[in-house]
């Protein structure tokens, strides 16, 4: 397709499009290629058992999406600009209907070669040991709480579950970990708005996870862990008591903490390069809202390493 080689020669517009530079993009494409081939194999194999299929991969009417390339460039394209199914078509002279099988059939493959990159975020950590295994020699590690708007539920039960207040919004809410790099070692599965950072935390984490050993660095929404985590070691800013004010020690030493602890921050807002992270989501396939999210700190962890 004519737009997508214009792309590919301008650095700046293929950042705009797919949040990759030209050789990050050319890396992925040269993993994301056999991938599509090999999970075209396995769909004939499956299908051929079952008895719905007699056509090998390769027969039949070629698509508009030709080449592997093109595959990857649509979904990554989706994944930056988020735009509905029928704006994408008219880039990729494709129907809606075709779109959205492109984009759930292309989806896992992105997420299977990210992961095989070593971009994959763990989903779990139930011991001190696993926590060292994905921070490997790390002396601290940063959290943070982070939320993405959704359409407003019908349901009236499920629509006050997902009601945020602090963003007077309905919303998905994870608790993620980074390291001082900005690296993304972990992402809990979601939530719905109305928890709190706190909340979720405790229930993910029990006390036994942390040590002494290693820092967390949080901010003042964990406000009670160190009541309730008493082993670990907790850098936080201190809140201003009610009806008094920090001294300007207090005030230096939380500008500290604040300047250090912002690396989670970065982190989020490397995640939210892709649209699909920050816009109203839209999809209705239940599970794709936690599979957005997870293949965009992919990205993010996947765009570090080539750094």
């Amino acid at each position: 397709m004519i737009f997508i080689k214009r792309a590919l020669m301008d650095d700046r517009v293929l950042r705009a499009t797919i949040e990759l530079s030209a050789s990050e993009f050319n890396q992925l494409a040269q993993s994301f290629g056999p991938e599509i081939e090999k999970e075209g194999w396995r769909r004939y194999e499956r299908d051929f058992e079952q008895g719905n299929r007699k056509r090998k991969p390769g027969g039949g009417r070629i698509g508009n999406l030709k080449s592997s390339t093109e595959k990857l460039f649509f979904i990554l394209f989706y994944f930056k600009c988020y735009p509905t199914f029928d704006v994408l078509g008219l880039f990729f002279n494709l129907n809606r209907s075709n779109v959205c099988r492109n984009v759930h059939k292309l989806t896992p493959i992105l997420e299977k070669v990210l992961g095989k990159k070593m971009a994959l975020p763990k989903r779990r950590i139930n011991s001190l040991e696993e926590l060292f295994e994905i921070f490997p020699g790390a002396k601290g590690i940063f959290i943070d709480g982070t939320e993405r708007p959704i359409q407003r539920p019908k349901d009236n039960e499920k629509q006050k579950e997902s009601y945020s207040g602090k963003k007077k919004a309905h919303t998905r809410k994870n608790i993620l970990i980074s390291d001082i790099n900005r690296w993304i070692g972990f992402l809990s599965p979601p939530e719905e708005g109305k928890k709190h950072d706190y909340g979720m935390f405790k229930h993910i984490f029990p006390p036994k996870i942390f040590s002494k050993s290693i820092t967390l660095w949080l901010d003042l929404g964990f406000t009670g862990v160190n009541k309730d985590y008493p082993n670990a070691s907790i850098m936080m800013p201190k809140k201003k008591p009610r009806g008094k004010e920090l001294t300007d020690e207090e005030k230096a030493k939380n500008k500290v903490i604040s300047s250090i602890r912002v690396r989670v921050e970065h982190a989020i807002g490397g995640i939210k390069r892709m649209r699909i992270t920050t816009d109203k989501f839209r999809n209705k396939k239940e599970t794709f809202n936690d599979k957005a999210m997870l293949i965009s700190c992919e990205l993010w962890n996947y765009h570090l390493m080539c750094r």
